[in-house]
Order: C-alpha cells, then sequence, then structure tokens
C-alpha cells in the first residue's frame, strides 16, 4: 500500500501554484504517493480533499496573515497568502477530526498551531529579546542550529538523545501552543522547534525543513513515521 499524502502548495505568481520537489522526494521514499492541493475554500470540496487523503503534509513559505490570531499587522511581516491561509487551516481541522496523520513544516507547524487555537511571532526580532539567528543565510541542507528534545516525545524516540541539529530558515514563530499540543523540542533562545499532538496518533509539527535533509537520519524518520501512521 502506498498512502496518498496531500502535499499543500505555495503561489509563485498570479496564476501559478508551486509545489517543492524535495517534498515530492521526500514523500517518495518514505513509500508514500504526494498529491498536490490547490487552494479551495468549497466546504464539499475540502471535505472531499480530507476524505480522499491519507495524511498531510502541510509545507513551508509566506508569511501568515496576523487576522487569523487576532493581530493586526506589524512591519517585520513579510508577503501572505490570504486563501492558502484558510484552506490550510481548515483542511487541518478535517484531518484533526477525522484522526489523520499530519506532519506540519515551518510556515505549516504555525498554521497547525493556528487551527488548533494558537497564536505565533509575526517576527522573531521585533517581538523577541536578543536570540539566535533563525533566518539562516547557510545551504539549505546545513543544520545551523541545535535544538533541546525533551524526554518522552515521539521527536526523542527518533532522535535517541536530546541535542538535535536543524536547518534554520524563518522569522516567524509559534508563540502560544494550542491546548491538546506538548512541546517536543526548543531552540536555546526558548523559541518552540517542535510540537506534537497529545490527543493523536501521527500529528507533528518542526520548525525547520527535514525535506532539505535527505541525508540525515531523523530527516528520514519525520516522513517515514508519516507514511507508517497512514497505513495504521
Amino acid at each position: 500500500m502506498f498512502p496518498a499524502i496531500g502535499v499543500t502548495v505555495s503561489t509563485r505568481e498570479e496564476s501559478v501554484m508551486a509545489l517543492n520537489r524535495d517534498h515530492t522526494d521526500a514523500v517518495f521514499r518514505a513509500g508514500g504517493i504526494p498529491l498536490m492541493l490547490p487552494y479551495t475554500l468549497v466546504p464539499e470540496q475540502l471535505q472531499a480533499t480530507a476524505d480522499r487523503i491519507d495524511g498531510l503534509l502541510l509545507t513551508g513559505g509566506d508569511d501568515i496573515d496576523p487576522g487569523l490570531f487576532g493581530e493586526e499587522p506589524i512591519p517585520g511581516l513579510g508577503p501572505v497568502e490570504p486563501e492558502r491561509d484558510r484552506m490550510e487551516i481548515a483542511l487541518s481541522r478535517k484531518m484533526m477530526e477525522a484522526g489523520k496523520p499530519i506532519l506540519a513544516v515551518c510556515r505549516g507547524c504555525q498554521i497547525l498551531n493556528i487551527a488548533a487555537g494558537g497564536d505565533m511571532y509575526q517576527d522573531l526580532n521585533a517581538q523577541r529579546e536578543k536570540g539566535l539567528q533563525h533566518a539562516q543565510k547557510a545551504p539549505r541542507s546545513h543544520p545551523s542550529h541545535s535544538v533541546h528534545v525533551k524526554e518522552d516525545t515521539r521527536l526523542h524516540a527518533m532522535v535517541g538523545g536530546s541535542e538535535y541539529r536543524v536547518n534554520s530558515f524563518h522569522h516567524q514563530a509559534v508563540r502560544r501552543l494550542a491546548d491538546g499540543f506538548m512541546v517536543s523540542a526548543t531552540a536555546s533562545d526558548g523559541v518552540i522547534e517542535a510540537f506534537e499532538s497529545l490527543h493523536h496518533p501521527f500529528v507533528m509539527g518542526v520548525q525547520w525543513h527535514p525535506e532539505n535533509m535527505p541525508s540525515d537520519s531523523v530527516a528520514r524518520q519525520l516522513f517515514t513515521s508519516l507514511v507508517a501512521a497512514c497505513r495504521q
């Protein structure tokens, strides 16, 4: 069985939606079939999408509309994709209601947290005291900073220890974690780097980009675990 993994897309031009090949390659390597998910806000189409896919990969991309968590935009906010935001939040809720697996990456983990009732930093540099450089300029495959992984979490079982190095290309982050989730990793400056659901068999969010680290065993495990959860 090759589970169907819905993969969210981004807008590159007004009439062009794009899907990073690193995402599809990661799903294929893990034993799944990636399916591109164009934007729709039609309730019946969203429900049909949730019914037909076995799991969901929420990918990275542009910033998130702060109106979705009750805030006005601050100067450090970058480009937003309102239609994408609303579609992904609605689909995430439907997948969680159905108990289906979700892996959320970078922007995706912020979307997942908002879908469950949490909120986020619009711009780390403006809204937190001095900390790490989270928007690294290194190659995308380079693990540029370490995270502390909490014991008794799914992520700790994958890492096999309490320290793990990740790549990092973000200036937004989870602030208040939604009820029903637990923090599974933090950066040295306290920024939440990973979380997982307390109530679902497999719902995880990571702030880094495992799809860009194909030679890393933990990065691969995130995708194989997603696909394996879809088979159960």
